[in-house]
């Protein structure tokens, strides 16, 4: 099965869907990456605050995959929002993934109420590191439209992408139209909410109409709003049916219950990005 390369806007390009590596124990993630390798996933995204980028570059180096053939993001941690320590950081990420650049460096968190809210200066750290050749691509995670904006407009360097929380019951549509207003794609972290469309009525009924998974449906929903997703499964049965997403389509009227599903603000299961 193909996974789709969607266009980013500084010419480059990435695959629609990855692997997820959060909550991937350290001395787990070279044998769960390995598998997922295995598994047909090219694209795999890590961070430096889930601790395991020295596993993902482990399974990436024993792999013997060709380095062009594959899409490695990691993302700044929180500590490290002052240019010099962003530019320190920058290179330990390369250390640990064993790589001389990655092809996405993002800032995990905008940290509106840390550094004097001067995130902005994080963002320009990640402008040298990408002028220097040390990531192909650029952008952020968890920025709200008011901080997409301001980075832009100070700057004048639009990001990739924005990781951001969106899964059926928050559906993030906020975020989602400031990032296309900019070009900006979205990546959505916890695509299938932790799990709980499992145990959603009206995704079950479309999972039996289609004969798929509900997690299926969930990441077929996201596929076809054109949002990038990477799930994350350390079982292996479980991301090969993430994996197998590309072979069928939901019917208009599937998309539109699935849509009906948001529940706003009350739907997000994770920090707000203008207070964390």
């Amino acid at each position: 099965m193909t996974v789709p390369d969607i266009a980013l806007h500084d010419g480059t390009t990435i695959p629609q869907l990855g692997f997820g590596v959060f909550q991937v124990p350290p001395e787990d993630t070279a044998a769960t990456v390995a598998t997922a390798l295995e598994a047909g996933y090219r694209h795999i995204d890590t961070a430096q605050m889930y601790g395991n980028e020295a596993g993902v570059g482990e399974a990436i180096k024993a792999s013997g995959i060709a380095r062009d053939e594959l899409y490695v993001t990691t993302k700044l941690n929180n500590s490290f929002h002052l240019p010099d320590d962003a530019r320190r950081e920058i290179d330990a990420s390369l250390d640990k993934l064993g790589l001389d650049q990655v092809d996405l460096f993002l800032i995990h968190w905008p940290l509106p109420n840390k550094y004097g809210g001067d995130f902005v200066q994080t963002w320009r750290a990640l402008i040298e590191a990408q002028e220097a050749g040390k990531t192909r691509s650029i952008g952020v995670s968890n920025f709200q439209p008011a901080h997409l904006e301001r980075i832009v407009s100070e700057t004048g360097v639009v990001p990739v992408v924005n990781q951001v929380e969106v899964h059926p019951f928050f559906a993030n549509e906020d975020v989602r139209s400031a990032n296309a207003k900019h070009g900006v794609l979205t990546e959505a972290w916890s695509p299938i909410a932790q799990g709980k469309v499992m145990d959603d009525d009206t995704i079950g009924e479309i999972a039996s109409l289609v004969g798929r998974t509900p997690a299926q449906v969930a990441l077929r929903w996201h596929v076809q709003r054109g949002d990038i997703i990477f799930p994350k499964s350390m079982n292996a049965d479980r991301m090969k049916q993430n994996f197998e997403i590309f072979d069928f389509e939901l019917e208009p009227t599937h998309m539109s219950a699935l849509d009906e599903l948001d529940r706003g603000e009350a739907g997000r299961m994770g920090p707000n990005p203008d207070t964390f």
